[in-house]
């Protein structure tokens, strides 16, 4: 009778928590992705390119990208491109004032395209983005990082 209780306590343990766990509130992509955007768009630092970039586009799809532009100054257009879920790894360079983050992929994953460029438009592959950053504190970067890798760990979504 004991290992009959045992085993039914067991048993409702084990229900209460498969019934709590699925009505929890998972994060979802759309959450990291805000996330993201808000830091980047916070943190960059026009500032470091400002004689060679007339402006820039740094956005965080919900679908999973980040696409950064960058229009200089003599014409030419730069495009970097990445799908979220092959981040591999980042590092930062500077001070908590300044510096670059350099967003790493497992492979050549960054499409790299250069339009009205002296030498002509290119198409290539890259394995990773730099992106100018300012006030970067050790905790942003962490929840940076803790974010690009909950993204990479989020089951794929295909769509019709």
């Amino acid at each position: 009778m004991k290992k009959f209780t045992l085993c039914l306590k067991t048993s409702l343990l084990s229900a209460t928590a498969v019934f709590l766990c699925a009505f929890s509130d998972p994060e979802s992509m759309e959450q990291y992705v805000g996330f993201l955007q808000k830091s980047f768009i916070d943190h960059y630092d026009s500032s470091q390119e400002v004689k060679q970039i007339k402006r820039y586009e740094l956005n965080i799809t919900n679908n999973g990208f980040c696409r950064y532009k960058r229009y200089f100054n003599n014409g030419k257009t730069e495009y970097f491109a990445f799908k979220l879920a092959k981040f591999k790894d980042m590092e930062y360079y500077g001070t908590t004032t300044a510096g670059k983050l350099y967003l790493r992929t497992k492979g050549d994953d960054v499409i790299v395209q250069t339009y009205k460029d002296r030498g002509g438009d290119v198409d290539s592959m890259a394995t990773e983005v730099v992106i100018p950053v300012k006030n970067m504190e050790a905790e942003d970067l962490n929840a940076i990082r803790e974010n690009l890798t909950k993204i990479c760990g989020l089951p794929a979504v295909i769509t019709p």
